[in-house]
């Protein structure tokens, strides 16, 4: 197919998923659950981090733009266990959804956003004691076992119609003697290698890793790329996210995964593929039984 035809497919069948206590199992290990598109869950011994929160059935300011593939909203913010972070990359409906933050406030104790994101949140009806914003290269401690670093993208940020007042961000989470890196919304660029030298290696990338487009390759990767930046961190592991939940490109659902296997066999990183709400603890065998292969 390609890249950048206006022939979208949505997934014939419905998304397959793992509905259980999972998320208030108790890990020794970080172990990471991934709620479709680019929310998931992760949990250490001493905390419940939860990235990106979007676990509505659609993304936009209101429902019918883009809707959830079946299957794909499972789980709702009831589901969540106490949150003692919750991370946010920007702005973006897709990555940061209203409906979401706003049922999770009673369980969120601390909230970590790149620079100007706090306002949504005070807005919304937050503590602003809870809420710290950081700029590239800041961290902040949140217990002696997990530390988390801002660190840069190559993206933009904005709702409605204002756009880039807001910062936007990728994560390095340091947490139990283990160092894990979320990539957020990004192109692929040169600050992959930096951060790869600064910080590497480390034991899991969650990599963007779908809707993407020639029109915007300065704001998402290709599969290809994103093998190749996991490569330039030094990552042990992929976990692809931005896929799986919506449609907001033009390629088929499931191509971001197909393709980006081979490419990430090529370099020899291995890749993990959970289905939404099956978890997946650092260090163990790759998930990838081919559950994404339902058209």
């Amino acid at each position: 197919m390609l890249r950048g035809r206006p022939d979208t497919v949505r997934p014939k069948q419905i998304i397959p998923f793992v509905k259980s206590d999972l998320v208030n199992t108790t890990y020794d290990k970080p172990t990471i659950i991934w709620f479709g598109h680019s929310c998931f869950l992760i949990k250490t011994k001493t905390a419940n981090i939860l990235v990106d929160p979007e676990l509505s059935s659609f993304a936009g300011p209101f429902s019918g733009l883009v809707n959830a593939f079946e299957g794909a909203d499972a789980y709702q913010p009831e589901d969540m266990p106490p949150i003692d972070v919750l991370i946010v990359s920007h702005d973006h409906y897709d990555h940061l959804d209203y409906g979401t933050v706003k049922k999770l406030k009673k369980k969120v104790k601390k909230v970590v956003v790149p620079m100007g994101i706090g306002s949504h949140f005070t807005y919304w009806g937050y503590d602003k004691a809870k809420i710290l914003e950081l700029n590239w290269g800041e961290s902040i401690n949140i217990n002696p076992q997990l530390n988390i670093t801002a660190m840069p993208a190559h993206h933009r940020s904005g709702r409605t119609f204002t756009g880039n007042k807001t910062l936007w961000a990728s994560y390095v989470i340091e947490v139990d003697g283990f160092k894990l890196f979320y990539s957020g919304d990004t192109g692929y660029s040169s600050h992959f290698k930096t951060i790869g030298e600064q910080m590497g290696p480390f034991d899991l990338a969650m990599m963007e890793c779908g809707q993407y487009n020639n029109n915007w390759s300065q704001n998402h990767m290709f599969p290809e790329q994103t093998a190749q930046a996991a490569g330039d961190l030094k990552a042990k592991m992929i976990l692809p996210v931005h896929w799986g939940k919506f449609a907001e490109a033009y390629h088929r659902w499931n191509e971001s995964v197909t393709s980006l296997l081979p490419a990430a066999d090529a370099l020899k990183i291995p890749v993990t593929i959970p289905k939404i709400g099956e978890a997946y603890t650092v260090g163990s065998t790759p998930l990838r039984s081919n559950w994404w292969n339902i058209d």
